[in-house]
């Protein structure tokens, strides 16, 4: 028993030691994590910039207002006030883009960098985000009120371009928090919404950029459009491909995705038909009658709706079975 009782002792000080190590490496690890989570002013910042992402197009081309067809004055085109929004009939799905291009960037960045959000990150970010484009919606209502004719026609051109900026605001705040805290399912979906609006914001984006190249405007903005066309179902076929169908949610989803990605296009080349024509300006009944003509030609025409939806559930398909034989390697 002597024996015995003389081991005991020798063994502790090696557990103990043990111990005290993994002790020691646990604190490391929860001080190098704590280190690396992100601050409150930075999920702020962070918010901040994905707004200031999504304005990035009309940035570029100088934030000077467009031509007003019921402005007061008659004014240059280098001669209209700043605004932080594009307010103008032909600019509808530009400033749709501008807005929920730049709550994707942010429900993206929020879903990313969860692991690191300190708590009420992702709503400090949400707040900083709704904050610059509430403000842009405002700072450009005022100006653009400012400006126009004392007229009936007037303030409801006003009204209506300013509920199209509101509007795109709700969408993107829809978009943010599918895409930052929503499961699969109901990320494709916010995946889907952000990606049809983002081929008119990559068309402002380039304008700036390649106008010397490709001439007039109406040039330019043809061959974007023929072009970037294809982008969406890019993107729908990513998402579709990384979501995939194992439940019923995602098989919804996938259908929700593969919907928008055929009926926005088709909406926004009737709004743009619509209400980008001048014959339509004094005659609203007559405007809405060829937006939806338009809109009923554009989702019917096999030519142009079956090709995108082609190509997206290709994407799909590819990035399904890539992400199945790497699931298939790493095992």
């Amino acid at each position: 028993m002597d024996d015995n009782a003389s081991e005991i002792p020798a063994e502790q000080p090696d557990t103990m030691t043990r111990a005290a190590e993994v002790d020691r490496s646990a604190a490391t690890a929860g001080e190098s994590s704590a280190s690396r989570r992100l601050t409150v002013w930075m999920s702020a910042l962070l918010g901040v910039g994905a707004a200031l992402v999504g304005l990035l197009p009309w940035l570029l081309q100088g934030l000077r207002l467009p031509l007003q067809n019921l402005w007061a004055l008659e004014t240059a085109p280098d001669e209209m006030p700043f605004v932080l929004l594009p307010f103008s009939q032909y600019a509808l799905t530009t400033e749709i883009g501008l807005m929920v291009v730049g709550a994707a960037v942010a429900g993206l960045l929020a879903r990313l960098l969860r692991s690191r959000m300190p708590r009420r990150g992702v709503l400090v970010m949400f707040l900083s985000l709704i904050v610059v484009q509430l403000g842009a919606i405002v700072q450009t209502y005022v100006v653009v009120q400012g400006g126009l004719q004392d007229r009936s026609a007037a303030t409801f051109y006003l009204a209506a371009v300013t509920g199209v900026a509101v509007l795109a605001m709700l969408v993107g705040i829809a978009v943010f928090w599918l895409i930052a805290r929503a499961p699969h399912a109901g990320a494709l979906i916010g995946y889907a919404m952000a990606a049809v609006a983002l081929a008119p914001w990559l068309g402002e984006l380039a304008h700036p950029l390649t106008n010397q190249q490709f001439g007039a405007v109406g040039d330019f903005r043809r061959w974007a459009a023929s072009v970037l066309r294809w982008v969406p179902a890019i993107l729908v076929g990513l998402a579709v491909g990384w979501c995939g169908i194992r439940s019923v949610g995602r098989v919804i989803a996938v259908l929700v995705s593969f919907g928008l990605l055929w009926i926005v296009p088709a909406l926004t080349t009737a709004i743009s038909h619509a209400a980008g024509s001048r014959v339509y300006a004094n005659d609203l009944p007559e405007m809405a009658s060829a937006g939806l003509g338009v809109l009923r030609q554009a989702a019917t025409m096999p030519e142009i709706v079956v090709p995108p939806l082609m190509v997206a559930a290709a994407v799909a398909v590819l990035v399904s079975v890539l992400m199945q034989r790497r699931s298939a390697t790493v095992r």
